[in-house]
């Protein structure tokens, strides 16, 4: 659960706001929910779930994919991580992490489904640690703690290599905007937490990393999007969906909306004219055309909101916001400085 806004002085905020913008800070997500399949079914079989294409998959890389209805909404996302080697060169285990949120509905899907393919599914939430590390000396302070060359995890998005931090095994994988997050055994923790901070991360809040996601327009599961979600109404087509692939799950409706029809919501940049509560609706002229969903107060940018807005509301346009004396202009994400 994310904190309050009360919960954190303004100042407190700014600085690490700062941390993340210049300089690396530091993030504990463990609470994540994280599965494993293994066996020699199991890229078959995920491939046949998920939206993004897994068969291409080589150990070292990943993906990032959302998992879907039959009508093609969202149950929710995950990034999936190929992990070992076996004798035919394909990944020995995929790694799932997705929003904690969603993790009981990719469970339930993974053993629904799984029947009949050589599959064995396995709980990783409390058995693994995980850090987010953010900022523009992010790969910089992995490396160093982790006493390799920053070349050595300079890959693209959801790419991982196995290293030791503090003598610990760990997984390093690369996130966007230069960020890295590290994955380690619940028992090395706090020593991985440690050696991070004496490598020059900083600790900050998970809200002041909301801040910065906001800013990016990232989307977050089970606050910006949901159950009523189609991906490309969030912007995910690019990142997350092959529309080469074979047959999965809900590909249908995705594939009918991208080559024949438009979404009649957008997930859009809100710029408020003053602070606002996520759920307060957004109204063009007499039209209700969405509602706040992330709301933060960014200290470059002001207040600022994302939210699934219909399409007439175009960026450009300005909306009245909930009952107040408020409005806020309509904008591509990501925001511009």
């Amino acid at each position: 659960m994310l904190e309050s806004m009360a919960t954190i002085d303004t100042d407190v905020l700014h600085e690490e706001h700062g941390i993340l913008s210049d300089a690396c800070g530091l993030v504990d997500r463990s609470e994540r929910g994280k599965l494993a399949l293994t066996g020699a079914g199991a890229v078959d079989f995920l491939n046949g779930q998920v939206t993004n294409e897994l068969a291409d998959l080589h150990p070292g890389e990943g993906r990032y994919a959302a998992f879907l209805t039959h009508k093609g909404k969202m149950l929710g996302d995950l990034r999936i991580l190929a992990v070992g080697e076996n004798s035919e060169g394909a990944p020995s285990e995929l790694l799932l992490d997705t929003e904690r949120v969603a993790l009981q509905a990719l469970f339930d899907m993974i053993r629904r489904f799984k029947v009949g393919y050589d599959v064995e599914l396995h709980k990783r939430t409390l058995e693994h640690g995980l850090f987010s590390l953010i900022g523009p000396r992010s790969r910089e302070v992995a490396a160093k703690a982790a006493a390799i060359e920053v070349g050595a995890i300079a890959g693209a998005e959801h790419t991982h290599i196995s290293s030791e931090i503090a003598g610990r095994p760990a997984r390093l994988i690369a996130t966007d905007a230069n960020g890295v997050d590290v994955l380690c055994e619940s028992s090395d923790h706090d020593a991985v937490h440690d050696a991070l901070l004496q490598a020059g991360a900083r600790t900050v809040s998970e809200q002041a990393a909301e801040i910065v996601r906001i800013e990016r327009g990232r989307p977050r599961y089970g606050v910006d999007i949901d159950e009523t979600t189609i991906p490309q109404e969030a912007g995910l087509n690019e990142r997350a969906v092959s529309f080469t692939k074979g047959c999965y799950v809900g590909q249908e409706t995705v594939a009918r909306l991208h080559y024949r029809g438009k979404p009649n919501r957008h997930l859009r940049g809100l710029r408020l004219s003053v602070p606002a509560e996520p759920g307060e609706e957004l109204h063009l002229g007499e039209r209700t055309v969405g509602q706040l969903s992330s709301v933060t107060l960014s200290p470059t940018l002001g207040p600022i909101a994302l939210a699934l807005v219909r399409r007439e509301a175009e960026p450009g346009a300005t909306v009245s916001v909930g009952e107040h004396d408020a409005d806020a202009s309509v904008v591509e994400l990501p925001f511009a400085g």
